[in-house]
């Protein structure tokens, strides 16, 4: 990851951009101290994953309409309360 100063991103904000894209995210700091990190749109995408809810991922699962399913259930004693 290349580290830019923010006086420096400023200046040269259209490369800073074409390295996200091409060698991935850029860091950019002030005074130091990391600040931002600018990341190519693929790259936010892939972390910010579908959007999609947890109900419908199950619903377009293999198994949703899988009526055998058998989920054993843990039958061990719980633990005791300390107090």
């Amino acid at each position: 990851m290349h580290i830019w100063q923010m006086q420096e991103a400023k200046s040269r904000l259209s490369e800073v951009v074409k390295e996200a894209e091409r060698d991935g995210p850029q860091e950019i700091t002030v005074h130091g101290r990391s600040v931002a990190v600018v990341l190519s749109r693929a790259e936010y995408d892939r972390l910010a994953g579908t959007g999609e809810s947890l109900a419908s991922f199950i619903r377009r699962s293999p198994l949703a309409n899988a009526e055998d399913l058998d989920f054993p259930r843990d039958t061990s004693l719980t633990r005791e309360n300390p107090l």
